[in-house]
């Protein structure tokens, strides 16, 4: 008589992460909004002369030097709100995650499986932004590594939060996708994309300082420049990790 024996549920894990990072792999549009499109965008706005020039306004900086932060901030919210919610919406509303419920590997495994690979590519994202704005516009590496490495893990955990939550709070892919959209407009505003933060009026510039990705865009402008992030900004864009993965883990339901 043989026994069939359950996977464990490392090796079971492990199998759902190589799977997902397959599928991954095949979705050209997701791979190049996260990977391509930050550092396309910065490398555009790089070409415009003015922005290579330094301006007293920004303390003697370009404005090329603080859009490679908004890159990286741009690579968060395209992994965070455009790529993840609309996959694990797509799971839930056909099934897969109710199926996946009744073997031994648990849905908790494919949502930590996308949360990893969505991780990643926005890091990766980061890292070629950096490397472009070094090589092509001379921008300086961040000068406080420690500081930006923190602030970069802090960001990237905040954006992915947001996602997870859109995703909770919506039924559908359908609805999902739009209340990304809803949210991603405006976390592009309050990330720099349209205006760089340290650009804004004094009291704009506090307001956005109160959201996420504007606490994020403050402490990676400062570790790149030489200073430590304030501990204000690390602890506003952690103050929103928690709560925003509290409401995840609250309303998000498996089928």
């Amino acid at each position: 008589m043989t026994t069939t024996t359950a996977p464990a549920p490392t090796s079971a894990s492990v199998a759902v992460l190589r799977t997902e990072a397959r599928l991954f792999a095949r979705e050209p549009g997701s791979l190049f909004w996260i990977l391509l499109f930050p550092t396309l965008l910065m490398t555009i706005l790089g070409l415009i002369p003015s922005f290579r020039e330094a301006s007293d306004d920004i303390g003697g900086r370009r404005v090329i030097d603080l859009y490679v932060p908004v890159a990286v901030l741009l690579a968060m919210i395209m992994a965070g709100l455009q790529a993840m919610p609309p996959v694990l919406a797509g799971y839930r509303e056909r099934g897969i995650l109710r199926r996946m419920s009744t073997t031994p590997v648990r849905p908790s495994a494919l949502l930590t499986a996308q949360l990893a690979l969505h991780g990643a590519a926005a890091v990766v994202s980061a890292v070629l932004a950096m490397t472009v704005g070094r090589i092509v516009f001379d921008v300086a590496l961040p000068a406080q590594p420690v500081g930006y490495a923190l602030a970069l893990v802090l960001t990237t955990a905040s954006a992915l939060a947001l996602g997870a939550m859109v995703c909770a709070v919506s039924r559908t892919q359908k609805i999902t996708t739009a209340v990304g959209s809803v949210i991603f407009f405006p976390s592009m505003f309050t990330s720099g994309v349209w205006l760089p933060v340290q650009t804004m009026p004094d009291t704009l510039q506090r307001i956005v300082e109160f959201t996420p990705l504007g606490a994020a865009s403050q402490a990676l402008d400062r570790a790149a420049a030489g200073g430590w992030p304030a501990w204000s900004d690390l602890g506003v864009t952690g103050l929103w990790t928690v709560l925003l993965t509290a409401a995840a883990v609250r309303w998000f339901r498996w089928e």
